[in-house]
């Protein structure tokens, strides 16, 4: 008898419902925004990544629909082919003025942008540091890079530094790879810090600006402009997917860098281009974060007032939150069947809040996202709720 190949699917899926990793969508029924329908029902929502509100912004929209008209729905190709549009060059030249590196470079998503980009600079005979609370795509690309991967524990700059001691002078190349935000912990890397090291021990330096474009910085361009280091030798990764409103993701540094991912990096070489309502969203989007700062300086003005709240409700209960140095505040969750009954009640109750678990973080947690959008009233209900469902 010929044994079933796949059989062990449904065991693995078993797993993951017994240790309550099991995932599944939820359909959003709205656009979306600071409120979303799902599954009939109007709830405040905690989740996106849409930090400036400008995915429903009419003037993206109609960028959209005016770049659609013009060149159709799609690209058709590799932009090395076919696939290549003015408005492409448009984009990469607007991020490179807004970042004020020398060039910046399209790719279709943030994933391949990172993907494609590490496996480009480095290989088996090269080395990568890695901060182990990267996100998967950092982490992913390290892997199929080839390279050496040493993870560091979370910011630990005396262990990295040991790392380098140890391990950097068998290597041809070193490549550090951080986000400058992190996406399920809200705090940010040492940036300052990792560049002294980069340069000590002869490092390249990519920095992920996924949660950082158009949220930090005096103009929004990132945490690199908010530590200072706007001109410093490094790799500035990005998304047009969170803060600006679109879909997409970007590199940007020197020219001689951006020229050789043109012909090395896998995932732009052999990915259709961008589509052209995706890139044209994108382009206004970054006009609208420099003429519009008072969008960046309401999403700050959210943080505070949303700490100052929490802080309240601390005097009553002893409810833990994260630092609030982004807009990302984690509420920290004892076990992931716990977390997704708290993610549940917070539903019922009109909010919805990720509850994050295992395999993307190692501890379960409540993840709240806020949005420049979100009303003061929004904030308070969000906190009264949490203090609500959450186990004291």
């Amino acid at each position: 008898m010929i044994n079933d190949a796949y059989a062990w699917i449904e065991k693995a899926l078993t797993t993951i419902h017994k240790v309550d990793w099991y995932r599944s969508v939820q359909t959003v029924e709205s656009q979306a925004g600071a409120t979303i329908i799902i599954e009939g029902k109007s709830l405040i929502n905690f989740a996106s990544n849409d930090y400036l509100g400008l995915t429903g912004d009419q003037r993206l929209i109609n960028a959209a629909i005016a770049a659609t008209q013009e060149f159709g729905t799609g690209v058709t190709g590799s932009r090395l082919l076919t696939g290549h549009r003015q408005l492409h060059r448009d984009l990469e030249l607007a991020i490179a003025a807004f970042k004020q590196t020398e060039d910046a470079l399209v790719f279709s998503s943030g994933y391949l942008a990172n993907i494609g980009t590490i496996a480009a600079l480095v290989g088996q005979r090269d080395l990568i540091l890695s901060d182990e609370h990267n996100h998967s795509s950092l982490k992913n690309g390290a892997k199929m890079s080839g390279a050496k991967v040493l993870d560091y524990q979370h910011n630990n700059l005396e262990q990295l530094r040991k790392l380098l001691e140890q391990n950097r002078l068998p290597y041809r190349k070193a490549l550090i790879i951080t986000d400058s935000v992190f996406s399920m912990d809200g705090d940010l890397c040492p940036l300052l810090d990792l560049l002294d090291l980069a340069e000590e021990f002869s490092c390249m330096l990519l920095v992920d600006e996924a949660h950082g474009t158009g949220v930090f910085g005096k103009t929004g361009a990132g945490c690199v402009e908010y530590f200072n280091c706007t001109g410093e030798p490094l790799i500035q990764m990005g998304t047009l997917s969170k803060a600006l409103g679109s879909l997409g993701g970007y590199v940007a540094g020197s020219a001689e860098l951006i020229d050789f991912l043109r012909n090395r990096a896998p995932s732009w070489i052999y990915t259709t281009g961008l589509s052209p309502a995706d890139t044209a969203a994108a382009l206004e989007a970054i006009k609208i974060v420099q003429i519009e700062p008072q969008r960046r300086e309401q999403l700050w003005q959210n943080v505070k007032t949303l700490e100052t709240l929490f802080k309240e409700k601390q005097e009553q209960f002893n409810l833990p939150i994260s630092h609030t140095l982004s807009p990302i505040f984690c509420v920290p969750i004892k076990g992931a069947a716990t977390v997704l009954t708290i993610g549940n009640q917070l539903k019922e109750e009109g909010i919805f809040a990720a509850a994050i678990r295992p395999p993307t973080v190692n501890t379960s947690r409540i993840r709240i996202s806020l949005m420049a959008t979100h009303t003061s009233i929004q904030l308070q209900k969000l906190v009264e709720i949490l203090a609500e469902v959450i186990p004291v």
